[in-house]
């Protein structure tokens, strides 16, 4: 029987198993069947995925036990909305990793973004919880917002608490550069969305792969990463079409949707490495520091990395919000409002018994008085 040639072999195989031979291939979803299909290695999730999870009636559950935890932990209905959104988090990224061997990214609430202080609270929080259900910090990568504060957020949690770091919602090189000499673990470059910024202001309307703004965005992250030596991994994110994911092949890691993993499964045709160590030692880039001014200052200079971090801040944060609603339509506002109607029905027996009894005292009163006022005027 002859053996069949490493060509054809090749050809036989999927797109998305050739891929997983140069990069790690992290599936972007909080479905878990997905998850059971593709067999990535790592899984990310954000707000958008958790919301659009939370809405399957195959997840119903964990959304019903997030809400009894947040009541359970009492306090004001925000309080306890809060509490019930970060179990809720906590409790996808269990499930995934009953069924990744790696690591689940977890994401701090979009809205503190601005709040250095805050991102590390809530991010301990989460560790918190996965410990308290037997999880290791290792396995979880806590995701960030990149702004400056982000940033530095990060960089305190990894130097002072020995927690990963995913720093997402990534568009500049500044951010980048910033993020490295953080020391954070990973970033989330954005391939799609710098894609979708291009097509939509300027006069390109299509890009071949290895013309892609997004692709050329990562490529040079990670070829700066590499060349001078960086212990930060590079993970390209939001990806629009298979063409983009397969020139990029060789990055780190590559976080893919279920859409375009099933793409990818279903490909045949060659994926080659594009991004290597080796190719990265001889790009021309030159090494770069930059402090708190600097990095406002040439961030502000990408247009398109300001208006997409800022746009996607402002998304996520409003899925934050879509997904507390919800949470208060399931049951919080309703146990809560019970809750004080309860507390007021209580409040109210108390005072219409202290009402009445001295009511009742008033009137014991009056009949002492009478009766001592009629005895006086007998005795006159």
């Amino acid at each position: 029987m002859s053996s069949v040639s490493p060509d054809k072999r090749r050809k036989m195989e999927s797109a998305l198993s050739q891929l997983k031979k140069h990069t790690v291939v992290v599936a972007d979803t909080g479905d878990f069947n997905a998850i059971d299909e593709y067999k990535p290695q790592d899984a990310t999730t954000n707000p958008s995925l958790i919301l659009a999870a939370a809405k399957m009636p195959a997840y119903q559950q964990l959304l019903d036990q997030a809400i009894k935890y947040g009541i359970a932990k009492g306090g004001t209905e925000e309080e306890q909305v809060a509490n019930t959104m970060d179990k809720l988090f906590v409790s996808f990224g269990l499930e995934i990793l009953k069924k990744v061997p790696g690591r689940v990214s977890t994401e701090v609430d979009a809205r503190l973004s601005f709040d250095k202080d805050e991102m590390v609270a809530k991010a301990l929080k989460l560790i918190a919880l996965y410990e308290e259900a037997g999880i290791d910090k290792e396995r979880v990568l806590i995701k960030l917002s990149s702004t400056w504060e982000g940033i530095q957020a990060g960089k305190e949690l990894e130097e002072k608490h020995g927690v990963h770091c995913n720093m997402t919602l990534l568009f500049s090189f500044a951010q980048a550069v910033a993020c490295a000499e953080a020391k954070v673990t990973l970033i989330s470059p954005f391939v799609g969305r710098i894609f979708d910024w291009y097509k939509e202001n300027t006069d390109r309307k299509s890009f071949e792969p290895h013309e892609d703004p997004g692709v050329l965005s990562v490529t040079k992250i990670y070829n700066y990463y590499k060349k001078f030596g960086y212990s930060t991994v590079v993970m390209g994110a939001s990806f629009r079409n298979t063409g983009e994911v397969k020139a990029l092949a060789g990055c780190d890691l590559l976080t893919i949707s279920p859409g375009l993993l099933a793409e990818l499964s279903q490909d045949h045709s060659v994926v080659t490495q594009t991004l290597s160590v080796e190719k990265a030692k001889d790009c021309d880039l030159e090494k770069i520091h930059l402090d708190e001014k600097a990095f406002r200052w040439q961030h502000n200079e990408d247009r398109m990395a300001v208006e997409k971090l800022s746009d996607g801040i402002r998304k996520f944060a409003a899925d934050a919000i879509k997904l507390e609603t919800m949470i208060k339509v399931s049951g919080i506002s309703c146990c809560y409002y019970k809750c004080m109607f309860c507390m007021h029905l209580c409040l109210c027996r108390r005072i219409n018994y202290y009402c009445f009894s001295w009511y009742f005292q008033f009137v014991l009163f009056l009949c002492f008085l009478f009766f001592f006022l009629t005895i006086t005027g007998k005795d006159a």
